[in-house]
């Protein structure tokens, strides 16, 4: 990285306005939004962060850390953490690191052992996101052999290991693991959909002893993270999942019951489903494109058919980004690089455009303005408006196929060798 002031001990490259910047930071009384999950929290991927940066160069990070290995897993944040999860020696050993948000050092960092295995070429053995309630940080790692969910607490202590059994991979073409662990209340649920037992299972957070399992059957394995709506119009909270088996369905967050289900989504399910207005929305697709788009009401019980949706499409669709909304307008990022702008609740088209570039990673809405991280580095940023708009473009330098977190007035890209941290600014500096 050049005109940077060099490496500290830690390998930490620190530009030259850090010290300024941590002062400005200090003095400001901004809300740390925490960025719990995949995707932020409720998996919304949005936050009214200001004074980010739509365009920058090397020269304006506060920090870059190194990595070890490789990993497409986003930034998990709590207050000064940040939590990654990495993988070397063709995932035969899976790492879990502690990265401190204001200098980029590296707190702690954990090896777990584990086993190579087949995957997707745009997959990794560290794809599955962190996830923390602010007194632990849990983790999901996958292998032939084990579905392993693993809790730390912030001094990097072990505290429990649950086996959910073997991820089976019996596809003409094997993908390995995409979903997320994701926490509710004192629980923390994996959706473990694969080719042989599915289940979406509940574990007690401090003990990662099983609270609920429900049993699911599925024609293809599904790699989508689910999330939970409260109190939706009084009818209680509700998980909600993707796959080729349920389609949207909802299951009672603390029991694991159905609650309802559109069994109508046929192709594989890598986007996670997202919450617009009145409905859940759950993308299916393959070949590097979507193929279909349900809008499922969020209240609906029992079977759905298709004439019980609000709306569905069936073109210029995500496969693998997940859609993201900013007030009434719902954006579709697809993989090569085609952006539509949907009205939200009616999914009449406002417009479609051409970014350019190819996205394994998903959009994130910030203060009005959306970004998403193409595979060769390029970050693209568009007005959340009516009209398309660049905004801006940015380079890191190397690959990526994660997607941003924003806490704490920063944000934090991860790429395939560093982390990124942008500082969002005042007006005055």
């Amino acid at each position: 990285m050049g005109n940077q002031q060099g490496l500290s001990p830690d390998g930490v490259r620190v530009t030259r306005g850090l010290v300024l910047i941590g002062v400005l930071v200090a003095a400001q009384t901004v809300a740390a939004e925490n960025w719990p999950r995949f995707r932020g929290p409720g998996g919304a991927g949005t936050s009214a962060q200001s004074g980010l940066p739509v365009q920058w160069t090397e020269d304006d990070y506060a920090w870059t850390t190194p990595l070890p290995g490789l990993g497409h897993s986003s930034p998990c944040v709590w207050d000064t953490h940040v939590f990654l999860t990495s993988a070397e020696e063709a995932g035969r050993k899976r790492l879990l690191l502690d990265i401190d948000t204001v200098s980029g050092r590296v707190r702690w960092q954990r090896a777990i052992d584990s086993k190579t295995h087949a995957k997707h070429a745009l997959n990794s053995y560290a794809s599955a996101t962190p996830a923390t309630d602010g007194k632990r940080v849990y983790v999901l790692f996958a292998s032939d052999e084990r579905l392993r969910v693993l809790a730390y607490d912030f001094d990097g202590r072990r505290i429990w290991e649950s086996d959910l059994g073997a991820f089976h991979q019996r596809e003409a073409q094997v993908h390995g693991c995409g979903t997320s662990p994701i926490v509710y209340q004192d629980t923390v649920i994996v959706a473990n959909q694969q080719d042989g037992p599915s289940s979406i299972v509940a574990l007690d957070s401090a003990t990662g002893k099983p609270r609920w399992k429900t049993p699911r059957t599925l024609r293809l394995t599904a790699h989508s993270t689910p999330f939970v709506i409260r109190d939706a119009k009084r009818s209680g909270d509700r998980l909600f999942i993707s796959n080729t088996g349920d389609g949207v369905a909802a299951l009672h967050p603390g029991t694991g019951a159905m609650i309802s289900r559109a069994d109508l989504l046929t192709s594989r399910c890598v986007g996670s489903p997202v919450r617009v207005g009145d409905f859940v929305l759950a993308t299916c697709g393959g070949g590097g494109r979507g193929k279909f788009l349900a809008a499922v009401p969020i209240d609906g019980e029992g079977d759905l058919a298709k004439t019980q949706l609000g709306w569905t499409r069936d073109r210029i669709l995500p496969y693998v980004p997940t859609p993201v909304t900013y007030g009434k307008l719902l954006f579709l990022w697809g993989d090569s690089g085609t952006v539509a702008c949907l009205q939200a609740q009616t999914g009449q088209d406002v417009w479609t455009a051409r970014v350019g570039g190819n996205y394994s990673g998903s959009p994130i809405c910030v203060d009005g303005k959306i970004y998403c991280v193409a595979q060769d580095g390029t970050v693209a940023v568009i007005a959340a408006d009516t009209t398309f708009k660049v905004l801006g473009k940015s380079r890191l330098g190397e690959g990526c196929h994660s997607t941003p977190a924003v806490s704490g007035g920063r944000m934090f890209i991860r790429g395939f060798q560093h982390l990124f941290c942008l500082q969002a600014r005042t007006p005055t500096e």
